[in-house]
């Protein structure tokens, strides 16, 4: 992610999605999957068969990791009637980071890239009965070398996974790349398909058709592109380089970013398009079977050029561009060409949380004993940051909680998606910075009293807001002690902030034990995250 890669990297909260919306194309009525589609990001669609869609679902609430998290896997299904039914989670095949699935590589196991927690990679899965059980990872060496928008697909019956990400031998920003099956568990190193089908823009999402040669993928760089769009090249012969001039697939394309496609049979096809959603990708479908018009005639690509910019150390300056008020899968623009060696400086993106607009913001942090702000146009630099030992940097925005990030959460190449909680009535943030002495009440670090520092001083700026704060622990354990040590916990919160300066009458305190849990109890990393305190906004 990939958008954030695409970052991360979403989601609008106007409700035009909650029904079927349609535009002229061709004659052809296009519709949305209204059972599948959310305010949320809802991305690479995969076809598994058995009536069934697979797709990633960005920043859901019901996400393993919350409405941060950048893409869960989500399923619908399609009844005998047509109709998609409502998308359901799938924390079976799901992780708190970025996950999307690859397809099947044989009837019963199913691939999936995951970028959270304990797994990053490509991983296999098999099927149970209705559901997927984790079996192991693959290998594929240089994997970890793609960054961006990572996306892809499995073709030719399990043999081949053609891959999109930005690579050191990548011509802009994603390209598309191929790797082959050579073992039961292992697979080729990515190799780059060539500058037939890359360009300096964006290639991605790839969806092959071994039958037909032809590759699908969406483009907005290619003769023809309106943002992105899918395009089709085919295959002239042996090997993974040798493919036609790509060639605009009009039925499906916008004046909005399409981004994938997956058949469902020969007839219908389901596909991502940001055409009625303020930047934010939607799963669409024809509303009826109608016959594809795709292309047909493809001729040989003409060969790359030898230019200064594939000769010598200059290249061409690869710029985000992003909608005017949501965030969503970035287009890029070409610029002059700078020297490669320059450092870009940090992009952020720093976005309302709950209706996904942005926001104006600044950004602050502690260089040895000096405290540094900054506008959010001021060009702050990740190396001379680290030069500097600065751990984190706080982005402020006026009416919002602040947000600390870490300097390894920084992205570099692609903007940093922050979401910030709004300070109003019914807002709920995570104090993920404060911590306890195990199996006490007993506030524990330097870095948990800073944390509650910083929190006295917005709230000594915002008097007129009352919070309720929400201890919580896991489930293991008595319950009645797992209670009270909740609400022991909220206690010290409060304290703590009454120390500061902060009104005891503007502070209230509840323990919910393990009853209220955040992630599944079954393992460490899940009670670690129950294991927590957060703030309520009362008024």
């Amino acid at each position: 992610m990939r958008k954030f890669n695409n970052v991360l990297h979403r989601a609008s909260g106007v409700m035009l999605l909650a029904f079927c919306f349609s535009f002229n194309l061709q004659a052809q009525k296009v519709v949305s999957l209204s059972g599948a589609n959310s305010p949320q990001d809802d991305m690479n669609p995969v076809w598994i068969g058995d009536n069934t869609l697979l797709f990633t679902r960005a920043f859901h609430p019901d996400n393993i990791g919350g409405v941060s998290d950048p893409g869960d896997i989500w399923m619908t299904k399609k009844d005998d009637s047509g109709k998609w039914q409502e998308a359901v989670h799938r924390a079976d095949l799901s992780t708190d980071g970025y996950d999307f699935s690859l397809g099947l590589e044989d009837y019963l196991t199913l691939l999936m890239y995951h970028t959270g927690g304990e797994r990053f990679g490509i991983y296999q899965y098999s099927k149970f009965g209705t559901d997927w059980n984790f079996l192991r990872q693959v290998s594929m060496a240089g994997l970890d070398g793609l960054s961006g928008q990572v996306a892809g697909r499995v073709a030719s019956g399990g043999k081949v996974i053609f891959l999109s990400g930005k690579g050191k031998d990548s011509k802009g920003n994603e390209d598309i790349y191929v790797s082959e099956k050579v073992g039961p568990i292992d697979w080729s190193k990515p190799v780059n398909i060539g500058s037939a089908v890359n360009t300096m823009g964006q290639e991605m999402s790839p969806f092959y058709d071994a039958n037909s040669g032809e590759l699908y993928f969406s483009s907005n760089m290619h003769e023809g592109a309106e943002g992105k769009d899918i395009f089709i090249a085919k295959r002239m012969g042996d090997g993974w380089n040798n493919w036609s001039k790509p060639v605009i697939w009009k039925q499906v394309s916008s004046p909005g970013s399409e981004v994938s496609v997956t058949f469902i049979n020969e007839e219908e096809v389901v596909w991502t398009s940001t055409q009625n959603s303020d930047g934010f990708a939607d799963l669409l479908t024809f509303e009826t079977v109608v016959p594809l018009v795709i292309p047909d005639e493809f001729v040989a690509a003409e060969p790359e050029p030898m230019t200064p910019n594939n000769v010598n150390a200059k290249t061409v300056a690869i710029v985000p561009i992003f909608p005017a008020s949501t965030v969503g899968f970035p287009e890029v623009k070409v610029t002059e060409e700078v020297d490669e060696k320059a450092e870009s400086p940090i992009s952020w993106f720093v976005v309302d949380a709950k209706n996904k607009t942005l926001i104006s913001f600044s950004l602050g942090w502690k260089a040895g004993d000096n405290l540094v702000s900054k506008s959010a146009t001021d060009s702050v630099i990740l190396s001379e940051l680290e030069n500097s030992q600065v751990r984190e940097i706080k982005v402020n925005a006026e009416g919002y909680f602040p947000k600390s990030i870490l300097l390894s959460e920084i992205k570099t190449g692609e903007p940093t998606v922050v979401l910030m909680t709004k300070a109003e009535s019914g807002s709920i943030i995570l104090l993920d910075n404060v911590n306890f002495k195990r199996a006490t009440a007993e506030l524990e670090g330097e870095d948990t009293k800073a944390s509650l520092v910083e929190l006295a001083e917005f709230l000594l700026k915002n008097p007129a807001m009352t919070l309720r704060i929400h201890g919580h622990t896991d489930s293991a354990g008595d319950p009645s002690l797992n209670k009270a040590l909740s609400l022991d916990r909220a206690g010290s919160v409060r304290d703590f902030l009454i120390e500061q300066g902060v009104p005891f009458e503007s502070l209230r305190i509840s323990g919910w034990g393990g009853t209220r849990p955040s992630a599944s109890n079954a393992t460490e990393a899940g009670r670690s995250k129950n294991r927590r305190v957060e703030l309520e906004v009362e008024r």
